[in-house]
């Protein structure tokens, strides 16, 4: 079979990773720097991660609508912490229509603000809330250092939006979110452990009384942001009106909540899970759980294949049919590989003769011999097994990444080249700036049992310390 086309992940991470996406069909550099061309397979991926976390949203209440992607700058300066946040990212439209524009006009890089204006006319009773509102965009922030997926200029998302009558209500809202939609599709459709927190105020979203975080841990150790969820307090209430009138009469401002994830979940599933020969994909999110392959075309291996593809796919499973024995098997062997499908069927005429096919599984290398007519009923059930393994290994592989530190000496240390979990206490805002000063950034704060704390004052704290994408 021929070697992997792809660098060596030990020995070059960066170089796997571009090559990994290149190889495998997922994404290209686009036109204009910092944006990308998302290919088929790459957002085949995407689009199975849209629609179940779509369905998570819907579940919990909100509904889907499409705001406009100019915001008019004034907006933006109404929350000035906001803005401040945001300025140095902005791309901003001064000219249309072969004319200087009287106001300049902000192309989204999240949309508070322009939710928020709209909002304000939406809402004025206690019986208009909860609003409950979800975007499915794209936005620009304007990268300096882009990576495909991880960090781009220009990358698709969800961006949720929410008012509320309360404080309470808004906080119960957002960790509903952080942990019934982000938390839950990341274990239970990515396989990825995520790290759950709150941001510290120094990494907290601008504007925002409160950042919540999903924190994956890369193959090669480092933190990867995948989803946030933000608590707004009464700013963006204030600064754009959004008040009701209570049932006592009294006219209260809002409370309001944002939260997204975006296509930079799917570089979290290369990083998450890709080995030195290249994506390895969950069953549950791969486009393709099953490729049969045909090694030549003899025998009636081809209309075999097809038909035990049949039998496979009416148990639920997506399968594709690899026929073009054009080219060569170990070529194609190692595309299929490349691209993570969990599991491989190899047939040829030697298995149609011993009535039985080479199975391979993508996750661990593992192959044998099954009988053709035992294939249909195998798969389902492999395919959890798959899924349930990867998340194990996953699992694994974060906590062996992670190591108990006691000093700022010690987090300094660890976090070069993996996490550190250290208290909070012994920390503090000094501590993190001095990590910072080597690139190192406190990832969230926990408590000891992993769960959200409901405040940075909690007792017995741990932050979670690391290099980051």
């Amino acid at each position: 079979m021929p070697k992997s086309p792809i660098a060596d992940p030990n020995e070059d991470y960066p170089r796997w990773y571009q090559d990994v996406i290149a190889r495998a069909g997922l994404a290209e550099n686009g036109p204009v720097r910092g944006t990308m061309v998302i290919r088929p397979y790459g957002f085949a991926i995407w689009e199975r991660i849209q629609a179940d976390l779509d369905r998570r949203i819907k579940a919990a209440g909100a509904q889907n609508v499409y705001f406009p992607l100019l915001i008019p700058e004034s907006y933006l300066q109404r929350e000035a912490e906001h803005v401040e946040g945001f300025s140095p990212e902005l791309a901003v439209v001064t000219h249309a229509g072969g004319k200087e524009l009287t106001e300049p006009v902000v192309i989204r890089p999240t949309s508070e603000t322009v939710f928020g204006e709209q909002m304000a006319k939406w809402v004025n009773s206690y019986r208009d809330l909860p609003l409950l509102l979800n975007q499915w965009a794209n936005v620009i922030r304007w990268e300096l250092r882009p990576r495909l997926f991880l960090r781009t200029s220009e990358f698709l998302w969800q961006e949720g939006h929410t008012v509320h009558a309360s404080e309470a209500d808004a906080a119960a809202y957002a960790l509903r979110i952080h942990l019934d939609v982000y938390r839950d599709f990341l274990v239970e459709m990515l396989a990825l452990p995520v790290l759950l927190g709150r941001k510290t105020a120094e990494e907290r979203f601008a504007g925002a009384t409160n950042t919540m975080t999903c924190e994956g841990i890369t193959r090669d150790r480092k933190a990867l942001q995948l989803a946030t969820s933000h608590e707004l307090g009464q700013n963006f209430a204030r600064a754009f009106d959004i008040t009701y009138t209570a049932e006592s009469g009294e006219v209260e401002a809002a409370w309001t909540t944002s939260w997204g994830a975006s296509t930079r979940l799917v570089g979290g599933l290369i990083m998450g899970h890709g080995d030195e020969r290249g994506l390895r994909l969950p069953p549950r999110i791969a486009p393709i759980q099953v490729a049969i392959v045909v090694v030549r075309d003899e025998d009636g291996a081809v209309d075999k294949a097809r038909e035990l593809g049949d039998a496979i796919a009416a148990g639920g499973a997506r399968v594709e049919v690899d026929a073009d024995t054009h080219t060569g098997f170990g070529r194609r062997a190692v595309d299929w590989e490349l691209k993570g499908v969990p599991v491989r069927i190899d047939l040829g005429p030697r298995d149609l003769a011993s009535g039985e096919a080479t199975l391979i599984r993508r996750d661990t290398g593992e192959k044998r011999q099954v009988p053709l007519g035992d294939l249909p009923g195998l798969v389902g059930e492999l395919l959890e097994t798959i899924q349930s393994d990867m998340l194990a290994d996953a699992t694994a592989f974060r906590d062996a990444a992670t190591t108990d530190v006691d000093s700022l000496e010690s987090a300094l240390e660890v976090g070069k080249d993996g996490v550190g979990r250290i208290e909070w206490a012994k920390l503090g805002p000094e501590g993190e700036r001095r990590l910072l000063d080597d690139g190192i950034s406190v990832r969230c704060i926990t408590r000891p049992d992993g769960t959200v704390p409901e405040s940075e004052d909690e007792p017995d704290l741990l932050a979670i310390v690391a290099r980051a994408y």
